[in-house]
């Protein structure tokens, strides 16, 4: 049964966005008999928070916006143990792909930095995550959450996600998505989604992602590069490391001294053997971008 959900809008109306606070704009109850939640979520502007809340509602969402001042879809639908629930939060005077352009070539207008959106999920659910970002910022730390498979894309958005505490995810991910067309994503703490797939889609924007923490599981990725840059931090700690690279002369790779070249453009470390229960396993593809390989003992996040 599909349902929409109330508009909760508590505190005082601010005749400036700029000094409106910060107030409950929707939720959902912690219901026993579901164990799963299927969050569709889209933004096209402002500034957004995503992490671990402090209550048991399965969602809550904060924002400094008015109920009038911007347009919005929100529903909800439970089959079984599984809660399906798909939030859209839009920008009535935003203009599509012009309004990313101009974004990425002059920078955020106040409007889009005046826009605050908080989202809560709760520990004690199993997520899956499809996250989608137009313009401005986001944040997302996955701490202490049990994420089973997460797509996160960007339209000119610049995004950090990761693991901000140091604590791996709650349950085995299968797929960690990454989709970049003019913004851009950093991904710290790679290892601690335990994701048996990574896969990784750039556009022209640029991605980073940090696999320096030690592996527990192994992990296929695959990424493709158009004219965007792609930045990939290997751990520290001997992980078994494969790469096989797909390129083109008009784009340019470079790899750090730890991985040697074995012909075919296949690049493996000195721990590498095929059948490790921690191996990462690199397939790259680039056309006319850039991909950087560098030591995590070294970089620079």
């Amino acid at each position: 049964m599909r349902e929409g959900y109330l508009v909760l809008g508590l505190g005082i109306i601010s005749s400036s966005l700029s000094f409106a606070q910060v107030k409950k704009q929707f939720s959902i109850d912690n219901v026993q008999t579901v164990e799963r939640v299927d969050l569709d979520f889209a933004v096209n502007s402002g500034s957004c928070v995503i992490k671990p809340g402090q209550t048991d509602e399965i969602l809550t969402v904060y924002g400094n916006q008015n109920y009038d001042s911007y347009s919005h879809s929100f529903n909800k639908e439970t089959i079984g143990n599984t809660c399906k629930v798909n939030l859209v939060l839009e920008d009535d005077k935003s203009s599509g792909l012009s309004s990313s352009i101009s974004y990425r070539m002059f920078g955020k207008s106040e409007a889009v930095s005046d826009k605050i959106w908080k989202l809560f999920l709760s520990e004690d659910k199993t997520y899956d995550l499809n996250l989608k970002y137009g313009i401005g910022k986001a944040d997302i730390d996955l701490s202490g959450l049990a994420v089973e498979k997460i797509k996160i894309s960007t339209g000119s958005a610049d995004i950090n996600v990761g693991y901000l505490t140091g604590t791996y995810n709650r349950v085995p991910m299968d797929t960690f998505y990454v989709k970049v067309d003019l913004g851009s994503i950093k991904v710290q703490n790679l290892n601690l989604s335990k994701s048996k797939h990574v896969i990784a889609d750039i556009g022209f924007g640029d991605l980073l992602l940090d696999f320096s923490n030690k592996s527990e599981v192994s992990s296929n990725i695959r990424g493709s590069v158009g004219a965007g840059n792609l930045v990939i931090v290997l751990p520290h700690d001997n992980t078994p490391v494969i790469v096989k690279i797909n390129n083109s002369w008009l784009c340019n790779v470079k790899m750090t001294k730890s991985l040697k070249n074995i012909g075919d453009n296949t690049f493996v470390n000195s721990t590498y053997t095929a059948d490790a229960d921690n191996l990462l396993s690199f397939t790259l593809d680039v056309s006319m971008g850039n991909i950087i390989f560098k030591d995590g003992s070294s970089s620079s996040k």
